[in-house]
């Protein structure tokens, strides 16, 4: 995989929509400023805000070309060193005939985001550039009070040292869902529950492959297009996935792991690395799905943890694409075995 340049202090990072348009609406316009600011005073970075970022859901909706546009840019310009999505959404896919592939190969950058943001990093992902499932702006940068610890060192880790990024544990604690970005519940701290670590849940003893993955709805709505992974990019990989804050039914979640089994992709892995459910919603019914669906395909043999700290998790680790990694099923733990980025 292609590696972007670490970030050092003082850079400049764009700041993109290319899914939905919230962080541009009047009421959340508190919220994406104190992203901003987190960005600024945490890491010691400089915000570039994209033209097209904050001009709100309409806008944004009705521009899939402006907001591949906000992409191109971003990646063309060479003060530029990474680019953080503001939000996920539902149709990211529509940008992607815009997108300047020439760009995108020969700008390798820091990106991050997640959920929807799925299909952006598969779309990276095809041109052989490793990008980083992890924080957006709305969500982690600009978590109520301060940013979590465990998301900190984890962008630190990531994107600031070109040094293995190592062993990643389960975070401490999981911020619960609920409270609504309303301006006045600004100074109110999200309530955490406690986080067990890593769940077995299938398999023995380790597992290595390069990582590739995401949000399981968005891998679902891709099948037959020409954006979903060739089954050569599962071989002998680690696979991690995770779902999103619509709370699947279980037997709908159930469908959707058994259509991945039947276009080979379990045939292929080496293991997977599952993301706690948001706000543990139906966290024992998902599980059980998991272990019926790869008895089915024949794969109750594979190595898989189960309650990972990604995706629609606060706080969330980044999982970057295409590096090699390990699970291992006895102690249990997860490990990223190379650097994300290059010096």
């Amino acid at each position: 995989m292609i590696k972007p340049r670490k970030l050092q202090h003082g850079d400049t990072v764009a700041l993109v929509s290319l899914s939905s348009g919230l962080a541009g609406e009047e009421d959340i316009q508190w919220r994406t400023e104190q992203g901003i600011e987190r960005l600024e005073s945490v890491f010691g970075l400089k915000v570039k805000v994209m033209p097209h970022a904050l001009k709100g859901l309409d806008y944004v909706y009705d521009h899939p070309e402006k907001r591949a546009e906000d992409l191109n840019n971003a990646l063309r310009d060479d003060s530029v060193k990474g680019i953080i999505c503001a939000i996920g959404g539902n149709e990211t896919v529509r940008i992607l005939p815009f997108v300047d592939t020439d760009a995108l190969k020969n700008n390798p950058k820091i990106f991050t985001g997640y959920s929807d943001t799925t299909t952006n990093h598969l779309f990276f992902y095809k041109y052989g550039i490793s990008t980083s499932y992890g924080p957006a702006l709305l969500t982690d940068f600009a978590e109520n009070i301060a940013m979590d610890d465990y998301t900190v060192d984890s962008i630190k880790r990531t994107w600031f040292s070109a040094e293995p990024v190592g062993e990643i544990n389960t975070s401490p604690h999981i911020r619960k869902i609920g409270l609504s970005w309303a301006s006045e519940n600004k100074s109110i701290e999200r309530p955490k529950d406690n986080n067990s670590g890593y769940e077995s849940i299938s398999g023995s003893g380790k597992a290595r492959g390069h990582l590739i993955g995401g949000c399981l709805e968005v891998f679902n709505n891709l099948r037959g297009t020409q954006y979903f992974p060739e089954l050569k990019d599962f071989k002998d990989a680690i696979l991690f996935f995770e779902t999103s804050e619509c709370y699947l039914d279980p037997e709908i979640f159930e469908d959707y792991l058994r259509a991945m089994s039947v276009i080979g992709i379990f045939e292929h892995i080496n293991g997977i690395v599952i993301g706690r459910p948001q706000d543990g919603r139906y966290y024992t019914e998902y599980k059980e799905a998991w272990r019926r669906i790869l008895t089915e395909a024949g794969r109750s043999d594979l190595p898989v943890l189960y309650n990972a700290s990604f995706g629609h998790n606060e706080p969330k680790c980044i999982i970057p694409y295409g590096l090699k990694a390990e699970i291992d099923t006895e102690k249990p733990t997860f490990k990223i075995l190379e650097s994300a980025v290059k010096n």
